[in-house]
């Protein structure tokens, strides 16, 4: 179903229609916005702020080092391993201006998850944080990688407060495992040698590659999205015209002033590069960005120094900053936009959200395949609970029966996706690949979707986690839902295990909120809640569940257990 069929529910000011080719880059986009808003504030960190003006200057020496000092190639893959400081969006659109390939890797990875990573992309460079350098050295001799950045948290501030910093993290806070790579070349030499130095242009097309995304890693093997100049332009532009709907006033969502934009989620992660590093950069907006958002206590204090206007995050971390005792001291008068992405928003958390803020969560859907955005949420008094909104512009939507035919819209069925945002495929995998896109640009997702008669998509569950019991379909998203909603709930995660009678049966783990709160108390609000098959038959009280750094439960741990 092609998502102009709702272009008359999309709210006032978004366009229907969107040029995708008005960029010829990233690298053009970079450029552009750097000189158009050269002296608003880009991203600040550890209260260092840079504009858009030294963005750019510093990016360009960390180019020119690349052109100049080593044998990179245009198209040649470099790793960047670090959390959300100042030194990651320099180093990224340094690499991209110097035609690198950039494959964004978590900082929380274990040995084994990064060899397999940087052997994968055959990555030939890396830019890591000092912090994990003790890992980089027991990979590095199962790699190609040849050239070496280090990066210290502190290097970007002023010289004193740098080797605080730094101090701090290495000898107080024992950070930095002791490690050896005599190879290795500080960030800050890099950029302060390559200071000044121009950068050779190199051409870059909308089917060129710009990004290695991983993905998969928490069902099998971990596959690289090859993410296009074109794939990540286009969903910036899509998420960019979501920001123009306007407000009951007639105000649009995000202005032109330079908004004030919270960052906690990782930008090595798909989306908040995505609406971080690229669309708020295209609209010259200012990131303020978390390095430890887990860090709760550290978050709020950060939080009352500005008067926001957006932020980004998930249904876990709005849960932890609610329960903070100084979470009600946070100005919130400036909040216009809070989004939750990476995983599926709790219907009390949103209202509660709302409730103390004044402010709706709008959720949307994505996944690394797409760049990452699917649909969204619109604004003011059109968007719907329990639904993740309507297709981006350009894109279209599909749900198909396990034969692969076409639903009509309201029946349930896999979710397919069509647009620019769409990857190019998996780096070196044609087989996987084709498994999930067809040769007219479908990709099919492995979610559980229905798409009602205005357009809007609901997302049931992933395919791969459905329980089935006595026949009958069980989807954990709903099991964990309604019991998230009990007030003396923090969390929890539902999965399918073997049951000799009904084939499946469903097992809830849940984190409590409230010391005092008993298996016995959950079993009721269970069969209070849900008819007969749903009700889960076993049950687990747990202090935290296993999650990605994004804050996605991992079902798979918890069934490998």
């Amino acid at each position: 179903m092609d998502a102009t069929f709702w272009n008359d529910k999309r709210p006032a000011g978004v366009p229907s229609e969107v040029d995708f080719n008005q960029y010829s880059s990233i690298i053009e986009v970079f450029e552009k916005s750097c000189r158009k808003f050269a002296d608003r504030p880009a991203f600040t960190n550890l209260g260092k702020t840079l504009t858009y003006g030294e963005l750019e200057k510093h990016s360009a020496a960390f180019a020119h080092y690349l052109q100049n000092h080593t044998d990179l190639q245009p198209g040649d893959r470099i790793a960047v391993q670090m959390p959300n400081v100042l030194q990651f969006p320099i180093a990224v659109f340094g690499a991209l201006r110097a035609g690198l390939v950039v494959v964004n890797t978590n900082p929380l990875y274990t040995a084994r998850e990064m060899r397999h990573q940087f052997k994968d992309s055959g990555a030939k460079a890396l830019v890591f944080m000092n912090m994990f350098g003790h890992l980089v050295q027991e990979v590095l001799p199962d790699t190609e990688i040849k050239y070496l950045f280090e990066v210290r948290m502190g290097d970007m501030l002023s010289p004193l407060k740098g080797f605080l910093i730094n101090t701090v993290v290495k000898k107080v806070k024992k950070m930095v495992p002791s490690y050896q790579l005599p190879g290795a070349v500080s960030f800050r030499a890099a950029l302060s040698k390559g200071q000044g130095g121009a950068v050779k242009p190199v051409t870059r097309t909308l089917d060129d590659i710009a990004v290695l995304q991983y993905t998969g890693g928490t069902t099998g093997v971990a596959k690289g999205a090859m993410l296009t100049h074109g794939n990540l332009t286009a969903n910036m532009l899509q998420v960019y015209a979501n920001l123009q709907q306007v407000d009951k006033d007639g105000k649009k969502i995000m202005d032109e002033a330079g908004e004030v934009v919270i960052a906690p989620l990782p930008l090595y992660h798909i989306y908040a590069f995505t609406v971080n590093c690229m669309c708020m950069m295209v609209a010259g907006h200012h990131n303020v960005l978390i390095t430890n958002p887990r860090d709760i206590p550290g978050f709020v204090r950060e939080l009352k120094k500005w008067r926001f206007s957006s932020i980004v995050g998930l249904n876990t971390l709005f849960v932890a900053l609610m329960e903070h005792p100084e979470f009600a001291d946070i100005d919130f008068s400036k909040l216009k936009s809070t989004n939750s992405g990476g995983t599926a928003l709790v219907k009390a958390t949103a209202e509660r959200w709302q409730e103390k803020t004044g402010c709706k969560i709008g959720e949307g859907y994505g996944l690394t395949e797409c760049s990452p955005v699917v649909s969204a949420s619109p604004g003011d008094g059109l968007s719907r609970i329990g639904t993740v909104g309507l297709a981006v512009v350009g894109t279209s939507l599909k749900v198909i029966d396990d034969q692969g035919n076409e639903l009509p819209l309201g029946e349930r069925g896999e979710l397919c996706v069509k647009g620019p945002q769409v990857m190019k495929g998996y780096w070196q995998r044609p087989d996987a690949t084709a498994e999930v896109l067809d040769a007219e640009g479908w990709l099919k997702t492995g979610d559980v979707a229905i798409i009602d008669n205005d357009g809007f998509v609901s997302i049931v569950d992933r395919i791969k986690d459905l329980i089935i019991v006595s026949g009958f379909n069980v989807y954990p998203n709903e099991i964990e839902d309604v019991v998230s909603a009990h007030p003396k709930v923090a969390n929890a995660a539902a999965i399918g295990v073997p049951d000799e009678k009904s084939g499946e049966a469903v097992k809830l783990f849940v984190v409590p909120s409230s010391p005092d709160l008993t298996i016995e108390e959950i079993k009721a609000y269970c069969r209070e809640n849900f008819t007969g098959y749903k009700v889960p038959r076993h049950f687990e009280i747990r202090e935290s569940l296993p999650m990605t750094p994004v804050g996605k439960i991992l079902r798979r741990e918890l069934r490998d257990k």
